[in-house]
């Protein structure tokens, strides 16, 4: 029979009592547990700094003057932007006061589906205060 009942009571038990052991190796445990050092992984990253943060946008408070080149550039007052630097600028200026007028001079050759994308740009915006400017040059054309 393999339990620890003994045929009588005055015969010793054989059976090791294991309850020490169980109590040290768990002390073992914890302590080793304890004494492991923390691992850290850290991956040591030289992000670049933006200067652009300290200098404010080439924004102008009576008017602003949007090229867009036939190269299919946009310019802000004669600064290349993206179309989404360009949204950030027309969302400041229609939080200004007075609003700005906003000054859009497309070149004769420059594509239409970027003239479209700025239009959708400004519309999004809800830009005010907005007119074309050059469009003389096209008067004699048709």
């Amino acid at each position: 029979m393999a339990g620890a009942v003994s045929a009588s009571e005055t015969e010793p038990m054989m059976d090791i009592n294991t309850t020490p052991l169980i109590d040290v190796m768990l002390v073992l445990l914890i302590m080793f547990i304890i004494t492991i050092p923390i691992q850290t992984h850290a991956v040591k990253l030289d992000l670049p700094v933006n200067s652009d943060q300290n200098t404010p946008p080439p924004i102008d408070p009576v008017k602003n003057k949007i090229v867009i080149t036939p190269a299919g550039q946009v310019l802000w007052n004669a600064e290349t932007v993206d179309l989404v630097r360009l949204r950030q600028y027309l969302d400041i200026t229609q939080t200004m006061n007075p609003i700005p007028e906003l000054h859009l001079q497309p070149d004769q050759n420059a594509r239409y589906e970027l003239v479209d994308e700025v239009l959708a740009v400004t519309k999004r915006a809800a830009v005010e205060k907005m007119g074309f400017v050059g469009n003389e040059a096209y008067m004699n054309a048709f």
